[in-house]
């Protein structure tokens, strides 16, 4: 039984096949899945999102280490224009046989992600990376905000008394 794809991204790996290969495992996300992850992060664009990946330990403990790079289109926070931008994030997660940690509180350890028979999802640690490197308030190179200075702020009901003085007859 292969556990349920989480997200528009995944790629589940079996354990005891990738850890007999060795190999460096590459996630690469196509056009459509980055349009979909592109929807769900709020971004204009993902034009390119690559996990790599080495696996090591055992079925039943295993430390995946690698980087998440992307190329994406941003939305300025300050100019709210669009602008390009790259994310590169290190990798280094534990996994373990969810009976593992049985009878462990949560709060007493740092219970690391589970193996679900036998198989991890290296597409949804991909995404999850990428959402972890995307920067909160994104801004274009070169822009920052300017508040007001002190003492420039207009009263906001300045405008009103000028509207006001405009339509009240002469003479009263």
């Amino acid at each position: 039984m292969t556990p349920d794809p989480i997200g528009p991204l995944s790629r589940p790996v079996v354990v005891e096949r990738a850890l007999k290969a060795g190999q460096e495992i590459v996630v690469e996300a196509d056009a459509e899945e980055r349009a979909a992850l592109a929807r769900d992060f709020g971004l204009p664009a993902i034009h390119s999102l690559t996990g790599r990946f080495r696996l090591a330990g055992s079925l039943h403990r295993l430390q995946v280490t690698g980087t998440v790079e992307a190329a994406i289109a941003q939305t300025c926070v300050v100019t709210l224009d669009p602008f390009e931008s790259r994310v590169s994030e290190e990798v280094e997660v534990d996994f373990a046989a969810p009976d593992a940690f049985a009878g462990t509180p949560a709060e007493d350890a740092d219970i690391p992600d589970p193996i679900v028979n036998g198989r991890i999802d290296l597409g949804s640690l991909t995404a999850e990376f990428l959402a972890l490197g995307l920067d909160p308030y994104p801004r274009k190179p070169g822009v920052a905000f300017e508040p007001p200075e002190a003492g420039e702020t207009e009263n906001p009901f300045a405008r009103l008394s000028v509207l006001k003085g405009a339509d009240t007859p002469k003479g009263d």
